[in-house]
């Protein structure tokens, strides 16, 4: 483990797209800078050979860390994360890796398999400490991945098309929301709530502990 980083605040950029995301670091007390991988994850999924739900998230999360890292709008006090959710579910025919729907044909056909049951949500998180080892930097770049079972209500074919047509489902992994309008069609979840709308901030601080800097060093200042 790094030297513990006593100076004040360290910066965190988020490598994602997800407002959920960082709105729940917001609600955290930190302020991420953000810039997108634009990653292909197609491509790197391909190039990995990965299957498992848990692989898949943790390597893409990866992916999108190490895309960002070495961009100069990186702040040269940051610490990079990497976030990637994929639900795991089994419809009867084996576990299938499930991210964003391909449009609402499948959203739909997702939600009348998936009601009345439940599915586990994996999402990878990948950090890279960039600051100067002259700065205190530990040059980490570690990982984890927070795994959360989820239990779907039994909604109705209308509520399952009138959620469809809102358009959420089509923007978020496993088609569904906890802090959305999926809210209601969510009975429970068994794990970190935080980690299915993104990001698991218990695991950001193992994370950011691991590079030697203390959660509350990511906190933004308070006025």
């Amino acid at each position: 483990m790094g030297a513990w980083n006593h100076d004040g605040v360290t910066s965190l950029l988020l490598a994602s797209a997800s407002p959920a995301r960082l709105a729940t670091l917001r609600a955290a007390g930190l302020d991420p800078h953000v810039l997108v991988s634009g990653v292909d994850e197609p491509a790197v999924v391909e190039r990995y050979g990965v299957t498992d739900a848990e692989d898949v998230c943790l390597v893409l999360a990866k992916a999108k860390a190490e895309a960002v890292a070495g961009s100069e709008e990186v702040p040269e006090d940051a610490l990079v994360l990497g976030c990637d959710s994929v639900l795991a579910f089994d419809g009867g025919e084996g576990v299938e890796v499930l991210g964003k729907p391909a449009d609402a044909a499948d959203a739909t056909a997702r939600w009348r398999a998936m009601r009345g049951r439940s599915g586990v949500l994996h999402t990878g998180h990948w950090l890279i400490d960039v600051r100067d080892p002259a700065e205190g930097g530990s040059g980490a770049t570690l990982g984890g991945v927070a795994s959360v079972t989820v239990h779907f209500a039994d909604v109705s074919d209308a509520e399952v098309e009138a959620y469809v047509a809102t358009g959420e489902p089509l923007a978020v992994a496993g088609a569904f929301t906890l802090d959305g309008l999926g809210g209601a069609f969510v009975r429970g979840v068994e794990g970190d709530p935080h980690a299915v709308v993104g990001v698991s901030l218990p695991l950001v601080r193992d994370l950011a502990r691991e590079a030697g800097v203390l959660w509350t060093d990511l906190w933004a200042p308070r006025g």
